[in-house]
């Protein structure tokens, strides 16, 4: 059950109850008057969303003649001001309402995980005995499934490996993609153990419209910059799922295993999926759960089976791994450990993630200084005021400015981050300097990932992908 502290508001399981049945209403309304199937599709996919979210919330399906007991002391729970605040979150799509982003104290009730807490932080630093990453202590790997387990291992000296992804739908990743991969290559150097990286170019091929030939090829072009983050060679295997499917029976034996063990109705639940949706979306999901399986790589496991995997990833990415952790037991694997991030907003502000398909979204890793200053001075969100005198009397909005959020996670100084906080809050600091402030950091950090990508060979790329024993101590 998750972290619920300090008398905060959280979604109740009424609300989700009365959410449940406002969304279902739409649909039959939906289908009365003959609307487009996309808007239907649409509808439907939310509320079988809102269904799984109720029955992680509660522990049982949703019933619609059996509202749920105890609700939160203290919610509004009527339907109409449930759906004006919903946050919507899944592995394709992340919506809110608010300027400030998800509220990610509701989502942690709505999934089920437990908060990052200071109590596991510093059990963090004790087992590592170094600072946590800034990334943990700010809060932006927030939520996590399982990681005093992990610790648990870590300190008895039993092994874990370490396993992230990355769907390459496009050449170029911008800084939102780097945020679980400078995240995982810290927990990789720290605990000293092997790293699996999926490239999800199956996935993309049958979301997307490209051929499987352009998602390969995407997947080349983002191993270079998974490689660029600084990876040990000797400890990392990054592979495409298009390739390695083939080339390993461990791996296609554990997804065979896991669809063999979830129903059409389950997938449906977790996922969203429709009748319309093509037989391959329908079963990737358990591609993307059997590298939580150590045996799904018995170049570097053998045959074993009881090595425990930790996930860094977004959190719009759990509900696979929802379906993984239910799966493990009954296939004979130990449930695979989480860490969740938030979600790296667009420079036009917190309520979307980034897009790789909106050059002016992001900030692209092939971006110029140029690009760069102007991609911030033009299009970045201000919490600031609308004049210089309304700044300087009544300061600008943290929350809420694109600018000061970036800063969070690409600042490495908490010192200068919280002084910078300060001024722009007073009003001291104003907008431009802001955005400058922020242009000094990403220039240098962007050119400096474009010089490591560019020491990037063929045949370093090779390497990494290729199937072999890693390098990496256990019992």
């Amino acid at each position: 059950m998750a972290d619920v502290s300090n008398g905060e508001s959280y979604t109740s399981p009424l609300e989700l109850f009365n959410s449940i049945a406002v969304q279902g209403e739409l649909v039959r309304a939906l289908k009365a008057r003959k609307a487009s199937k996309d808007e239907i599709d649409s509808a439907v996919k939310m509320l079988l969303s809102l269904k799984m979210n109720y029955k992680a919330a509660v522990g049982e399906d949703y019933k619609a003649d059996c509202p749920p007991g105890n609700p939160v002391a203290g919610n509004n729970s009527s339907p109409d001001a449930t759906k004006a605040n919903e946050d919507f979150v899944d592995p394709w799509t992340v919506q809110t309402s608010s300027a400030k982003g998800i509220d990610y104290d509701k989502l942690i009730v709505q999934f089920g995980s437990s908060k990052i807490d200071k109590e596991l932080i510093n059990r963090i630093e004790r087992a590592i005995g170094q600072r946590p990453h800034h990334f943990l202590r700010r809060g932006i790997f927030f939520s996590h499934r399982d990681m005093n387990q992990i610790l648990d291992a870590y300190e008895n000296k039993k092994p874990f490996y370490l396993y992230t992804g990355r769907g390459p739908s496009s050449e170029a990743m911008h800084v939102g993609h780097l945020v679980p991969f400078i995240f995982t290559k810290w927990l990789q150097d720290v605990f000293s153990v092997p790293l699996v990286v999926q490239m999800s170019d199956d996935e993309k091929y049958l979301w997307k419209d490209l051929s499987l030939d352009q998602a390969h090829s995407y997947t080349v072009e983002n191993v270079k910059d998974i490689i660029a983050c600084g990876f040990d060679i000797n400890k990392t295997f990054i592979f495409s799922d298009l390739e390695y499917m083939g080339q390993s029976p461990g791996f296609y034996k554990n997804v065979v295993k896991i669809q063999k063990h979830v129903t059409f109705n389950q997938v449906k639940g977790i996922f969203g999926f429709t009748d319309s949706d093509c037989i391959g979306k329908i079963s990737f999901p358990a591609v993307q759960a059997a590298p939580s399986f150590s045996n799904s790589f018995p170049q570097i496991f053998r045959d074993r089976t009881d090595i425990q995997c930790l996930i860094p990833c977004a959190i719009d990415q759990d509900p696979y791994f929802r379906m993984a952790r239910d799966v493990a037991p009954r296939i004979g694997h130990p449930k695979p450990a989480l860490l969740h991030s938030t979600f790296f907003p667009a420079l036009q502000g917190a309520q979307t993630k980034m897009s790789a398909s909106d050059p002016n979204s992001s900030i692209f890793l092939t971006d110029t200084a140029k690009q760069i200053k102007t991609k911030v001075n033009k299009h970045a969100f201000s919490g600031g005021r609308d004049t210089v005198e309304e700044h300087r009397q009544f300061g600008g909005n943290c929350d809420v400015d694109v600018s000061f959020m970036y800063l969070t996670f690409f600042l490495e100084d908490d010192d200068r981050l919280e002084q910078i906080r300060k001024d722009y809050t007073s009003g001291a600091m104003l907008t431009g300097e802001l955005k400058k402030t922020l242009i000094d950091v990403l220039q240098p950090l962007i050119a400096e990932h474009q010089t490591r990508r560019k020491a990037v060979t063929e045949e370093m790329v090779k390497e990494f992908m290729t199937p072999r024993p890693l390098s990496f101590h256990f019992q």
